[in-house]
């Protein structure tokens, strides 16, 4: 009886210690709201504010399409069901208006509202702990100086036990590692890896997730999924069959144009409309970070689908020449006057899936937010068929010095029409 007691007595201890790690973990007290910011909202803080916000891409997903800026309502596809972006404009009843500065910081480097709820880490706060206070205090400046819009959050449609905020804190526990803060240094790389492991969370796209939706960290920036768009691995820019250089790195993140690789399309397009705006020395900083962690060519082996492939990129050809040629074949006005790449060069024709080629196709790319960016295709989903879109993929591929053929093309179509109708 004695050892029984004994045994209920060190469960007991071990429910209770467990119960006690997991309310501090989980329950975190409200900050009291303030009438006005509490930061000086001084010109230049401000205008650092900009470029810290255009660094951390937040209008990118704090902007639902046709809404006012920074309002929130963007729904984000997750394994787990949809996200809504909140309102981050200075509104007081549905934006943070009512923040304080340590509510904000206490976002960004803990992932806690002001009312003390957790916060889904598709909004990156594992990443944003790493960023400094003046940063934080920057953005806060810049955020509480925007119009502010009445936008109320939308509800969200998750999977119903992740509905319960509180279980958010044993993520947390696996993920979440709050600072330190990166020392001062005038290197470059050293400028570029704050920005791409902080303000640009860089590896929330182009790392690939664990089960849970967390950064599998053995594969950093191996490569990810977002939106059915492949984020390319970023450690093989330099070594791969059609290697970057340096200066092709900040073209493309800059400008959104590279001219030996091609133009920046699905997600990454507004990240690269972003750092447009930021000053130069800071992309090249990033770039200089990237070819810092370069690896290997990994080498892709699969299976090619056995097949009449002859005469499908014979077929494909004929849907180039009635579809493609007269923007992207040899002698075109867009190749000899405006200078773009043919698309032998460009990096989708390079991958291991066609995916980001399929996806563009469909897609195409939107006409620029910006005057002196001219990239621009129309979508082609209503115009071509599934075969002929696989057709001209096959054919597009075969034209590149990385001519093996893709694997399961016709199932791979199909499935990102119906995964993006």
């Amino acid at each position: 009886m004695k050892k029984q007691g004994k045994a209920l007595a060190t469960v007991v201890a071990v429910l209770t210690i467990g119960a006690g790690l997991f309310a501090a973990l989980a329950f975190k007290p409200s900050l009291d709201p303030v009438d006005k910011p509490d930061v000086a909202l001084m010109s230049t803080l401000v205008a650092q504010g900009s470029r810290v916000v255009a660094l951390g891409d937040c209008i990118v997903c704090h902007t639902s399409p046709g809404g006012a800026d920074y309002a929130g309502g963007l729904p984000l596809k997750t394994p787990f069901g949809v996200l809504y972006t909140t309102n981050i404009t200075p509104d007081r009843a549905t934006g943070i208006g009512t923040w304080s500065f340590e509510a904000f910081r206490r976002a960004l480097r803990q992932g806690v509202s002001r009312d003390g709820h957790l916060l889904y880490p598709a909004f990156p706060y594992i990443h944003y702990t790493k960023v400094t206070d003046d940063d934080i205090k920057a953005a806060y400046a810049f955020l509480m100086t925007h119009p502010a819009v009445y936008a109320p959050a939308k509800t969200n449609e998750l999977l119903l036990p992740l509905r319960f905020r509180p279980s958010l804190a044993f993520w947390n526990l696996l993920y979440l590692r709050e600072g330190p803060q990166p020392a001062a240094s005038d290197s470059p790389a050293d400028r570029g890896k704050y920005l791409v492991e902080g303000l640009g969370h860089c590896s929330s796209c182009h790392t690939p997730m664990g089960i849970i939706g967390g950064e599998r960290h053995r594969a950093y920036m191996q490569g990810g999924v977002v939106d059915q768009w492949s984020a390319p691995a970023l450690d093989q820019l330099a070594a791969s069959p059609h290697p970057w250089a340096g200066q092709q790195i900040v073209d493309y993140l800059g400008t959104g144009l590279a001219s030996a690789h091609g133009a920046a399309a699905g997600p990454m397009r507004p990240v690269t409309e972003n750092l447009g705006r930021v000053p130069r020395e800071d992309v090249e900083a990033i770039a200089a970070y990237l070819l810092s962690i370069q690896r290997p060519w990994r080498v892709e082996k699969f299976r090619v689908t056995p097949g009449d492939l002859a005469a499908r990129i014979d077929r494909g050809k004929q849907v180039f020449t009635g579809a493609c040629a007269e923007c992207h074949g040899e002698g075109s006005p867009m190749r000899d006057t405006m200078g773009r790449p043919a698309l032998t060069m460009s990096s989708a024709l390079y991958a291991a899936t066609p995916r980001n080629l399929v996806m563009t196709i469909r897609e195409g790319l939107a006409w620029p937010a910006q005057p002196d960016r001219t990239a621009y295709m129309p979508p082609f989903a209503d115009v071509l068929t599934d075969q002929q879109v696989a057709d001209l993929a096959a054919y597009l591929r075969s034209t590149s010095p990385q001519s093996a053929p893709w694997p399961e093309l016709d199932k791979h179509v199909p499935e990102l029409r119906e995964q993006n109708p």
